[in-house]
């Protein structure tokens, strides 16, 4: 649906739909506890498996929700539940009989209460909207501290435990946070170390490309306030780089 623009934190359809179609196989059930909008279910269900998907707030569930019957209207071979709660809580919430039997848990978990967002210019400034998630009072993870967050994911990474079948596969994609100039936060590594601590198996880290590679070269798709932050800061001497890729973690319950 157009207004999936809305989410802040929008998962790319290409990986999912690769993540999906490299460790399912057709009829697997697929979960993303922090499903946003609902992109993994959606691409779940278009290439044949069974999707269920968390998100606490109601507004985006709603908006999951439509994708998820704009899908069924296109033909799409899955099925796809959708789920307003806390994922931390994650047990009380699914079906019963999900629990031991999802192929992939897919997910990427906030990095604070707002991104970039979308922009428009106005003759006094440029203008953001659509870059907040929702009230802090609601539980949000993305309003936490670091602590916090890590302290949630973990909650929600051993719920997930419970949830794969054996053999099952975790895939988290995340990216480094830069807060200042000269702090940058390797939130990959904290998570990792949070999702072996729950007893998953790292097997692979790949790459999930923010950037166009043409005739051999990265041409970034960095937006105006990336942009900013690196000129600020190499104004500043701090030699930073723009960020161009996500990094992805797989993972197995043994």
């Amino acid at each position: 649906m157009p207004e999936s623009s809305s989410h802040p934190g929008k998962m790319l359809p290409n990986l999912a739909a690769n993540a999906i179609r490299t460790y399912t196989a057709p009829g697997d059930l697929v979960f993303d506890p922090m499903c946003g909008s609902g992109t993994t279910l959606v691409e779940a269900m278009h290439l044949g498996r069974e999707g269920i998907g968390i998100d606490i707030e109601p507004r985006f569930t709603a908006l999951a929700e439509a994708n998820v019957a704009l899908a069924s209207s296109q033909g799409a071979a899955g099925s796809g539940r959708v789920i307003t709660g806390d994922a931390t809580k994650l047990l009380d919430l699914v079906p019963a009989s999900a629990v031991g039997k999802a192929g992939l848990v897919l997910t990427s978990p906030p990095y604070g209460r707002g991104t970039h967002g979308l922009v428009r210019a106005t003759s006094t400034g440029v203008r953001k909207r659509d870059h907040l998630y929702g009230d802090r009072s609601d539980g949000n993870l993305a309003y936490g501290s670091w602590s916090r967050l890590l302290d949630g994911f973990e909650q929600i990474l051993a719920a997930s435990y419970q949830l794969l079948r054996p053999g099952g596969t975790v895939v988290i994609t995340c990216r480094p946070v830069r807060r200042r100039p000269d702090d940058f936060v390797d939130l990959p590594g904290e998570l990792l170390a949070v999702a072996t601590s729950v007893g998953l198996v790292p097997v692979e880290r790949c790459a999930a490309m923010l950037a166009a590679v043409r005739d051999g070269q990265i041409v970034h798709r960095a937006s105006m306030f990336g942009l900013m932050a690196v000129r600020r800061a190499r104004a500043e001497g701090v030699p930073v780089h723009l960020v161009a890729h996500e990094d992805v973690w797989v993972l197995r319950r043994p």
